[in-house]
């Protein structure tokens, strides 16, 4: 029988970058003599690939101002690191990775992050054992292209009828679809319920623990199929 898959992504899903990624945004903005930008344009734009993002966050750059914008983000982020910073976790969050690990599910990511980014996260305690496979924009296409997943699928052994993405953004709500697999989100992260509904969500979870009973009865289906 084969076991359903969850591709998970990273940030505001199981991890609270929230304030890290405006701060790095901010900065970048001052940098290149830009206003700094509200949050609520911030979070707009969380889940792309960081070039992409840049210029969907400041469209009228040209290349040059673009490249040294995108620069300056990450050069922010090197620096928070540098001087200790890590984003936390969400409350739940590696119990509920664990739980679904115990229970025979495949779990891997898809995340706008670079593969950095991706590394640093695997390094948790105990993450690097839960993951089947890892999947990020620098691979490829970014979100909302289906690449991600395709990739995710074709490394874990599974098909669309038997995966899920949980993420909580409409981009990845988006990429599932594209994809053929389950779009499921999550309340906490950048983009809100409706936001995510309106994106295509088969459902939005106010908590790890809502987001378990739908994974559980999705593989309860997925058993009987």
């Amino acid at each position: 029988m084969t076991r359903p898959l969850a591709v998970f992504d990273i940030d505001g899903t199981l991890v609270d970058s929230r304030a890290s990624i405006h701060r790095a945004a901010c900065e970048a903005a001052r940098d290149i003599g830009l206003p700094e930008p509200d949050y609520d344009r911030v979070r707009q734009i969380v889940g792309l690939s960081l070039e992409h993002a840049m210029a969907v966050l400041e469209p009228g750059l040209n290349p040059e101002e673009l490249a040294r914008f995108v620069a300056g983000f990450r050069a922010s982020f090197n620096r928070m690191y540098a001087e200790g910073h890590e984003e936390p976790l969400y409350p739940e969050a590696t119990a509920t990775l664990r739980r679904l690990h115990r229970d025979g599910w495949r779990l891997a990511l898809a995340t706008g992050q670079n593969r950095r980014g991706v590394a640093r996260n695997l390094a948790r305690e105990g993450w690097a054992d839960l993951f089947l496979s890892s999947h990020c924009a620098e691979d490829g296409p970014g979100k909302p292209d289906p690449a991600m997943l395709h990739a995710a699928m074709a490394a874990c052994d599974s098909d669309p009828s038997r995966t899920v993405m949980i993420g909580d953004t409409a981009h990845d709500i988006l990429m599932a679809r594209n994809a053929g697999v389950l779009p499921l989100g999550v309340a906490w992260g950048f983009h809100t319920v409706e936001e995510q509904q309106a994106a295509g969500a088969r459902h939005v979870a106010g908590s790890f623990s809502e987001l378990t009973v739908v994974l559980d009865g999705f593989a309860e289906m997925t058993r009987a199929a």
